[in-house]
């Protein structure tokens, strides 16, 4: 090291002595300007300095971590200091391991780009490399670091991995279990032993995560507790791996104990602010019941939330459980600490690069000089999310003091503005392609403005809409829209030309309603083989207007807009038509939506949804073709053309000998489960099944009055750059012949 040898210098050349100084320079130095570094000296210009002075400056600069290489030169008073500067790393990758996932470079490498080039921290880089290996069950990984200089004297830094080999539990043994089925551990616990066909779907694949190897006697136990097992020991496992073939032997020493009855539950608040029979209310567990530490867990929850609700926001929960291990039963005390309430002295809104701050704050329930409530709390993150606006929101709350706290409400802005692509091919009607602009937050206003067009061999539309779900930052919202529409309904071509306005409110947090008006102009186009005299009444086929009133009511408590993991929506609506114009009917359309996220149950982010529709009009004189209902496609039965299922009727002169005309009732479901797929990437796969019935109850000559079908098949969710993309592959159920079917299917900047 030239350290060394500039300390030799020093002592041994002809400058043995102290020298003043007269000037001090700096040559190679990048990283420490130049007055830092002059007061980091213990000398001045004019001092007297020694061999001992210059070596503490050098070892002072060294410490600093910036450089390689410092030596000096000291010549009738002038010294300067020479640097080697470290090199700087502009680029790391990863070959061999996770190599699309940028989090990884953050939570294990821990090097960002522009860092200094250092040994020691790429050695504990690949250590953390090797350890997070390890952690996946994969054993004897090897890393290797590539290093690469570069023209403009950067480096480039590689990290080789080769994976070592995943471990197989072969066989899985449990001691001592005699109160209970071992079998049930399977769905709590993660290292499992590997089934028949276990790269199958659904089987077990045997393969070891020692990350969760020791928690899982941990959740062994506590599925014992939920069954009242209050002694239940559970040892960490014995592992036997034979390394030759890599595979595991397994076994658990368990200790079960007695299950414990229940003798009572009583309740002891420290300062009483609500009454203990309002808490007993909401308690599960009860008397004479084997004791459940989950049951018990949740009804903590629930105290703790009644009592939040009443602004104690440090309130604390104890549990005590008095065991009477001689006859095996327990008396569950509730201890309750409320603390003081709590007021919110300022609520901080951090993230909004675009929405607007007043758009944020008209969502939240808690604002400055407010009690604090955590039904409010929770309420506005999901009314935040309903918003559609934000990839994510948190709002955490930040103590002051006893009294006092701050919300700080931080949120991830997503794309809002996007350019909506929508399409599919069916067996019969080949592309189907709609492309629209729209902007649900444009400027951040919270205004959703949109221009759509869709094209295909069946439909052709344009369409304008401006919707404001906060007039004035008001409960009250507003809509209008203007459209043009041609659908081919197979037999026939329906023209239509339309405006509609109107005005909603919210009631509640979860209610609104709306009443809106609409007028259209219709008219139909036939092809050359039509025969209307098939359908019997021949005013199904006049041009004709509408002019009617819509009314509805929703609820909606779900957490997010697109992508909902609890809660449920439903919606009813009511068009009454006549109020002028020619077409002169009722109609009712319901929607449910149900969702439910079970990454408790089951350890990862899988959603589950149920959705059903239902649908009708009653006949209050005329009720134009066109306004019948039909079914197939996204949103109904998949497996089917778009308005392809239809009651029918004879029509000799049509190629299979009969026409669809639409039904006046109809019923559709679903049943999905969307799983994660490439979290990173927003990607989710989901597995679908649809069933549907339409059927007419008032036209004559029907050749079919009900018709049935159903779909099934798998999707991709993606949350892409320019909004949320849907790619259905679906197959059609109870087909009959004629039917018209479509196996896939796309969408984008719909609600999953």
């Amino acid at each position: 090291m030239r350290i060394l040898l500039t300390i030799l210098f020093i002592f041994f050349t002809s400058h043995l002595s102290a020298q003043i100084i007269k000037t001090i320079k700096y040559e190679g130095m990048l990283h420490i300007s130049e007055p830092v570094a002059l007061r980091m000296l213990e000398f001045d210009k004019g001092d007297d300095v020694d061999s001992r002075m210059i070596n503490d400056a050098i070892k002072k600069y060294f410490k600093q971590g910036y450089f390689n290489d410092i030596w000096v030169e000291l010549e009738e008073g002038d010294l300067t200091f020479y640097f080697k500067e470290k090199a700087i790393i502009s680029q790391i990758d990863l070959k061999g391991w996770k190599e699309s996932e940028d989090d990884i470079k953050e939570t294990v490498i821990q090097i960002k780009k522009g860092s200094l080039y250092d040994e020691k921290r790429l050695e504990a880089a690949k250590k953390r490399i090797i350890a997070a290996l390890n952690q996946e069950g994969k054993i004897d990984s090897v890393v290797e670091i590539q290093k690469e200089y570069l023209e403009n004297g950067s480096i480039k830094v590689t990290f080789v991995v080769n994976e070592g080999e995943e471990i197989s539990i072969e066989k899985l043994q449990y001691s001592g279990v005699i109160g209970v089925d071992s079998d049930d551990f399977d769905s709590v616990i993660s290292n499992k032993e590997r089934e028949f066909m276990g790269w199958f779907w659904g089987q077990n694949d045997g393969k070891m995560s020692l990350a969760d190897l020791e928690y899982d006697n941990l959740r062994i136990r506590d599925f014992y507790m939920q069954n009242g097992y209050l002694d239940a020991k559970i040892e960490q496992p014995f592992v036997r791996v034979n390394f030759d073939n890599y595979t595991a032997d397994m076994s658990y020493q368990i200790e079960e104990g007695e299950a414990y009855t229940i003798t009572g539950v009583s309740i002891h608040q420290t300062k009483e602010v609500i009454d203990h029979e309002k808490i007993k209310e909401i308690i599960t567990l009860k008397k004479g019941e084997i004791f459940n530490i989950k049951t018990f867990r949740d009804d903590s929850q629930k105290i703790k939330t009644l009592i939040a609700d009443k602004s104690y926001a440090f309130v604390q929960v104890v549990p005590d459980l008095k065991k009477n291990k001689k006859d095996h039963t327990v008396e569950v005390v509730f201890k309750i600490n409320p603390g003081t309430k709590v007021k919110i002295r300022n609520v901080v809104i951090s993230g909004n690069t675009r929405t607007l701050d007043r758009v944020i704050r008209r969502e939240l329930y808690l604002g400055p000089g407010d009690m604090y409530s955590l039904t409010d709390l929770k309420d506005s993150r999901n009314s935040l999310g309903r918003l559609g606006f934000f990839d994510g929101n948190t709002i955490e709350e930040k103590r002051i003091n006893n009294s006092t706290m701050d919300l700080i409400v931080k949120v991830k802005e997503a794309p809002t503005g996007n350019i909506q692509i929508g399409g599919g091919y069916g067996s019969y009607g080949g592309i189907l392609v709609s492309l629209g602009v729209n902007d649900r937050n444009i400027w951040g206003s919270g205004i959703n403005v949109g221009v759509k067009a869709e094209k295909s061999e069946t439909t052709q539309s344009y369409s304008f809409n401006i919707s404001n779900n906060r007039l004035n930052d008001s409960d009250f919202s507003g809509n209008f829209s203007i459209f043009h529409s041609v659908y081919d309904y197979n037999d026939y071509t329906t023209l239509s030309d339309g405006i509609s306005l109107g005005v909603g409110h919210r009631f509640s947090r979860h209610i609104s309603g709306y009443m809106g008006y609409g007028f259209s102009q219709n008219d139909y186009e036939f092809s050359d083989d039509f025969n209307s005299t098939q359908y019997g009444d021949q005013s199904y086929f006049e041009e004709y207007s509408k002019s009617g009133i819509t009314l509805s009511a929703k609820w909606d408590d779900t957490d997010d807009y697109y992508l909902p993991r609890e809660g449920f929506t439903l919606s009813q609506s009511f068009e009454k038509s006549g109020l002028g114009g020619d077409a002169d009917f009722f109609k009712s359309r319901t929607n449910f939506g149900k969702f439910i996220g079970l990454e408790d149950y089951i350890g990862f982010d899988a959603i589950f949804r149920y959705k059903a529709r239902f649908n009708a009009v009653i006949d209050n004189g005329y009720v134009p073709l066109a306004e019948k209902f039909y079914m197939g496609g996204i949103g109904s039965v998949r497996g089917y053309e778009s308005y392809s299922l239809s009651p029918t009727v004879v029509d000799t002169t049509a190629t299979d000998g009969y026409r669809r005309i639409g039904g006046t009732q109809t019923f559709s479901n679903s049943l999905e489960l969307s799983l994660p797929l490439v979290p990173q990437a927003k990607m989710r796969v989901v597995a679908f099944v649809d069933w549907g019935v339409i059927s007419d109850s008032y036209t004559i000559n029907l050749r079919t009055n009900t018709t049935a079908r159903g779909g099934f098949g798998l999707g991709l969710e993606w949350f892409s750059p320019v909004g949320p993309i849907q790619l259905m592959f679906a197959n059609p159920l109870l087909e009959e012949p004629g039917d018209k079917t479509s196996g896939f299917e796309f969408t984008m900047g719909q609600r999953f």
